[in-house]
């Protein structure tokens, strides 16, 4: 006589512990517990469907009632344990919170809670979906839930834990059962597959676990299903085809075509989709899903590995080295915000074409910090970069003849030369600075504001040295911020991090230095000469402008400063910058060397509204 056919989720159902998969923090915090003979009287455990509550809650009960126990590691092929698993223990009662909800359950319940197991050491009640149960029957169960007797555990399990009351969760441990990982859930269909002799193409075994949107339940029982449709060998037009979905190739050409900026191929892969009869709003909530991906993998790829599949991988490598960070959270804002409209809208089809369109045109606008470097690049002697796509030439006047930053630099010397009335400033070494820090200060030098080593070592320099040198660095290849770096002093170096002081007025100086754009150019600095190194900044009171070094001053020489007005004292500064700008003309903004380089670089105008 042949058995009856068992379906995989039962069959391969967790027999211990070690089997509780994607739920590490609830397993450990168990097992400690039991070794410890910490034990609580009422656990509740919370989670989506498919991630493991029952299972765990009957390992918990095998747990505490095997022979020898409470323990860990217990065998479960025991007569106890098998009655346990399968739900026939007299000391092991299961009850449905969605059939018993009434008071009177509760209270024939609390009636039998006194009388003592007949096998193992402890008398268990699970309910399940708890959250069903009536105020009143809650109420009735109160006063036996917080006091029960010494055999009494409580074992509750709920989807909805909102819907319980705070009384109820206060008296019970409470654990949250996460949505299992999709690496884990394709890991085990391919464990089951080879146990059964079923050819599962990894690429399909990813589908189900991404359909199966973290449950390990309804992956088990899309895999039965898949195999009652296509026999022993699956692949991954077999799961689109049965359920739906959409397949990965799919998805990393429309993230592709995004990310390309090809508008036509990404709207042709969206009439098709739809025109396959594919749910729209599932294929947004895919292709965010693979964003994130990509995200995840640009940020850490080491991390990335634990993650995502291989075959997610190898198709997100590419694309993360073809946009910005920034960018992709852009456009993850930007879908996640269509998103929560499709799903009320009757033509999702258009809102998901507007959005694909929106989609290339947030990659293809330039941003702050693309016109920062981009100056930065001329500045630094560097290629100009292309002209974006999206940027037009507008028609207006002839602008003020440009001069390239060389012959800018030619002409300042070639009047130095020739004027002898004008004295010549000795240029010290680039990486050296005043012996005495107080002649760089306007005030005195504030208590805790360390000063230098005067005996540095020769394999080691001082800090003083180090700052100089990381600000002529900073000086070559992002010149638009050696004036903020300038405006610091070194304040101390402990081997993990070289902190720099300014006074809480260069605010601006500050937030400059400590951007993502030039904080890790001056990690790296410091790196190379320090070994591994933390930039930080401090704002601290008594700090006042130092002395640029020679290529800062000859740089802001260079764009039409004079360091002797500008930095004598704050009040002679703001005078003379008050008279300058009282004889400068209105339209006197297209002789400034910087808006010149910018205007030559982006082919733009200045417009006068």
């Amino acid at each position: 006589m042949s058995t009856s056919y068992q379906v995989f989720a039962r069959k391969y159902r967790p027999l211990s512990f070690k089997d509780i998969l994607g739920q590490d923090h609830v397993v450990q915090t168990l097992a400690n517990a039991i070794e410890q003979n910490r034990l609580a009287h009422a656990y509740l455990f919370v989670g989506p469907r498919g991630t493991g509550k029952t299972s765990t809650a009957r390992i918990l009960a095998k747990a505490l009632n095997c022979e020898g126990g409470p323990k860990v590691d217990f065998d479960p092929n025991e007569p106890i344990c098998n009655e346990i698993a399968e739900g026939r223990c007299l000391d092991v009662l299961e009850i449905d919170g969605a059939s018993n909800n009434g008071v009177e359950q509760v209270r024939e319940l609390r009636d039998n809670v006194k009388f003592a197991p007949t096998s193992g050491r402890y008398k268990i009640y699970y309910i399940d979906e708890v959250h069903m149960l009536s105020n009143a029957a809650f109420n009735a169960l109160l006063k036996t839930l917080e006091e029960p007797p010494e055999h009494v555990k409580f074992i509750f399990a709920t989807t909805e834990a909102t819907k319980i009351l705070p009384t109820i969760i206060s008296r019970c441990q409470r654990f949250d059962l996460r949505r299992i990982p999709t690496k884990i859930i394709s890991e085990q269909l391919s464990k089951i597959a080879n146990e059964e002799g079923i050819n599962l193409n990894p690429v399909a075994a990813t589908a189900i676990a991404k359909g199966a949107d973290g449950g390990m339940r309804d992956a088990q029982s899309m895999l039965d299903q898949l195999v009652a449709f296509c026999g022993d060998s699956i692949e991954e037009s077999d799961v689109l085809e049965v359920f739906g979905f959409t397949g990965i190739e799919t998805i990393t050409g429309l993230g592709s075509s995004i990310i390309n900026k090809d508008t036509a191929k990404a709207l042709s892969t969206v009439y098709e989709q739809s025109e396959a009869g594919k749910e729209l709003t599932q294929l947004l909530t895919d292709l965010i899903s693979h964003f994130r991906s990509v995200l995840v993998f640009q940020v850490d790829p080491s991390g990335a590995s634990k993650e995502l599949t291989n075959e997610i991988i190898s198709r997100v490598e590419s694309q993360s080295q073809n946009i910005q960070t920034g960018k992709l959270l852009e456009l993850i804002d930007h879908f996640a915000t269509v998103e929560g409209r499709m799903k009320w809208s009757p033509n999702k089809r258009l809102h998901l074409e507007v959005a694909v369109i929106k989609a290339v045109q947030i990659l293809e606008q330039t941003s702050i910090d693309d016109v920062i470097d981009a100056i930065d690049g001329v500045l630094s002697g560097a290629p100009a970069p292309k002209k974006p796509s999206n940027i037009k030439k507008p028609q207006s006047p002839t602008p003020a003849p440009q001069l390239a930053p060389e012959k800018v630099t030619a002409k300042v010397e070639h009047s130095k030369e020739s004027s002898p009335e004008q004295p010549v400033r000795e240029e010290p070494e680039r990486n050296s600075i005043p012996e005495n820090i107080e002649e760089t200060r306007s005030s005195p030098e504030p208590e805790n504001i360390k000063t230098p080593e005067e005996t540095p070592t020769d394999s080691t320099p001082s800090g003083e040295d180090t700052w100089s040198a990381v600000i002529e660095h900073i000086s070559k290849v992002k010149p638009l911020a050696a004036d903020s770096a300038a405006r610091a002093i070194f304040y101390q170096d402990d081997g993990k991090q070289f902190i720099v002081a300014m006074s809480p007025d260069e605010s601006i100086a500050e937030g400059m230095i400590t951007s993502e754009r030039i904080k890790p150019v001056i990690e790296k600095c410091l790196t190379s000469m320090l070994g591994v190194r933390k930039f930080k900044v401090i704002l601290k009171e008594g700090i006042s402008v130092p002395e640029p070094p020679p290529h800062i001053a000859e740089f802001e020489e260079a764009v039409g400063e004079t360091p002797e007005e500008n930095k004598a004292t704050p009040e002679v500064a703001k005078k003379s910058e008050k008279k300058e700008k009282e004889k400068e003309p209105i339209n006197d903004i297209y002789n400034d060397p910087l808006i010149k380089e910018a205007l030559e670089v982006f082919e733009a105008v200045i417009r006068e509204d």
